[in-house]
């Protein structure tokens, strides 16, 4: 690992190795260029034995700061005192007169290869620290330059000068082995999801992208359509298309037996049982067909038989509350005896299709996800070991990505979902078949830590939540136990980026989008200005006012003169 640059900054002298066999410490008099979380490296010369071996740059991140050296307190207790002055008065010239003793974790000399490789020998006493520079940063930090093939430009070093070192992801890692973005409310998670986006659909990626969109916030990605930014040398140009509520449709023949009882009411557990029986037979029934809601009440009534005492088959008292409870599905919006949304619906690459739900109530949400998940992850696996051929509908010839917005909606923590079964199976299998998952919440504490645990990129904002961050400290060890204190302190756009997608963990901060963010809070006292502006109260008057009164004929005597 060599450095590009002609000038190096020492920032101090090593005092001697830390707490830990992978620490150590060095003295300054200058804090502002080394803070926490900088790169810094020291040279490592090779053995005696081989004098004419290679000069090691082994690279550390700043972990610790302690001041240990200053001037008296009593200089600084009476405001009316400049503690310079006094020093200079009693004889004390050293400048800058602080001394500070920083920690080091290291992390190795970087092999482009093997990543970074710990060379286990520490600094000797004396030895000098460097600043990295943004050169070698830029080089060691990213697993791809940021216009090549592969990589997402997602926005620049946060220590140094804006745009000095870009950061700059592997798309290959980021899709196949899965990621989540953590954050709290307004810290910029669904800009960053949207900047991320804009990544993929470049011309130097080109994905199959599909997100599941339950506050219909990613509609402004429309934007991608006809935007030169997005343009290729040979005429690409992405394609977005957005699915409306009213638009989503999900075969009632494609649900499992849990997924009708998640849109149904709450039932005995004889009802269950005749529901189960009855979904096995239509299931036997119609084994390579559709069937309808209407077709599993009929099976319900079927199999809802009971003999009484003098041997007599009857109609069991359970079939009309089931049949009951399934004409609530039955006259669903969004569950059809036909019509559905088959991957090569969904997926094409060079596409971006927006599946708003922010309409549709939560448990059918839950179902729709479930049924879209597992009917993707049915196809990548069947077209991967060409069980299907072009023109069957479960024919997906190519990896896919579904980024999942309100994950914790899905995969909750602590209360059983269908979909957080199907989720945890793409999440351990996926990566072999070519689908990827995208994980996006506000709580993660609240996100099972199963699913969580098994997304090996991660992008975590600001989070204050006591409960969110400690589950953070379980389930994404990527990022490093000091890194995470970093996170009350963050700012809006200001994201930890860690796992497989980088070298290393890095204090990112996020570019700037080329298309609108769709996720903006609303400007409250704005809009309760603009309620009492003079057209908008010239509206409501007109809105309320009745139709004329029709004006009384003239008439003389009894006759009209109209």
């Amino acid at each position: 690992m060599k450095s590009q640059s002609s000038s190096r900054h020492i920032v101090g002298i090593v005092k001697g190795p830390g707490d830990s066999s992978s620490e150590y410490v060095f003295i300054t008099a200058d804090a502002q260029p080394v803070r926490i979380g900088e790169f810094v490296y020291y040279e490592l010369s090779s053995p005696p034995s081989t004098p004419a071996g290679p000069v090691h740059q082994v690279l550390g991140r700043i972990t610790g700061c302690r001041l240990i050296e200053h001037l008296p307190h009593r200089m600084f207790a009476d405001h009316e005192l400049n503690p310079g002055a006094v020093a200079a008065l009693i004889g004390f010239t050293c400048e800058p007169a602080e001394l500070y003793e920083m920690t080091v974790e290291v992390m190795g000399e970087f092999h482009e290869v093997f990543g970074f490789n710990n060379l286990r020998r520490l600094p000797l006493p004396g030895a000098k620290v460097y600043l990295a520079e943004d050169d070698l940063l830029q080089e060691v930090l990213n697993k791809k330059k940021p216009e090549e093939r592969g990589a997402a430009h997602i926005g620049s070093l946060l220590l140094r000068e804006e745009g000095a070192v870009p950061i700059a992801l592997d798309v290959k890692e980021l899709v196949s082995t899965h990621m989540a973005i953590l954050a709290g409310t307004g810290s910029g998670k669904s800009y960053t999801a949207g900047v991320l986006v804009e990544e993929l659909l470049s011309p130097k990626n080109r994905a199959a992208v599909l997100i599941l969109d339950p506050h219909g916030e990613y509609h402004t990605l429309t934007q991608l359509r006809g935007h030169a930014a997005f343009k290729g040398e040979d005429g690409y140009q992405p394609q977005v298309k957005l699915i409306t509520p009213g638009e989503v449709k999900i075969r009632v023949s494609s649900l499992e037996f849990y997924d009708i009882l998640t849109l149904l009411p709450p039932m005995s557990d004889r009802q269950q049982a005749i529901l189960k029986r009855a979904y096995d037979e239509v299931r036997r029934l119609y084994p390579n067909g559709h069937w309808s809601t209407q077709d599993l009440i009929t099976a319900v009534y079927a199999v809802d038989r009971v003999e009484d005492e003098e041997g007599n088959v009857k109609q069991g008292s359970s079939a009309d509350a089931l049949a009951w409870k399934l004409e609530k599905m039955q006259r669903s919006d969004y569950f059809h005896p036909y019509e559905h949304l088959p991957p090569h619906k969904l997926f094409t690459p060079g596409q971006l299709t927006i599946l708003q739900m922010n309409e549709i109530p939560l448990e059918e949400q839950q179902v729709i996800a479930t049924a879209i998940l597992r009917q993707t992850n049915h196809a990548r696996m069947n077209t991967q070991k060409d069980r299907v051929r072009e023109g069957d509908e479960q024919y997906l010839p190519y990896p896919v990505f579904i980024l999942i917005e309100e994950a914790h909606r899905f995969a909750p923590a602590h209360e059983p979902s269908q979909c957080k079964q199907v989720l945890r199976t793409i999440l351990s299998e996926g990566r072999k078949f070519g689908l990827g998952v995208g994980l996006i919440t506000q709580r993660p504490g609240k996100l099972d830590s199963d699913v969580l645990s098994q997304c090996m990129s991660q992008f975590i904002l600001r989070i204050v939540n006591p409960v969110d961050q400690e589950s953070l400290k379980h389930g994404v060890e990527a990022a490093g136990r000091e890194l995470l204190k970093e996170l009350p302190a963050l700012s809006k756009g200001q994201v930890i980026i860690a796992g497989a997608c980088v070298n290393t963990p890095v204090l990112c901060r996020v570019r700037q989008r080329l298309t609108t963010h769709g996720g903006e809070t609303l400007d409250a006292p704005k809009l309760w200005q603009e309620y009492f502006a003079q057209h908008k109260q010239l509206d409501r008057m007109v809105a309320m006012a009745g139709p004329a009164p029709r004006p009384k004929p003239r008439t003389i005597g009894r006759r009209s003169l109209e």
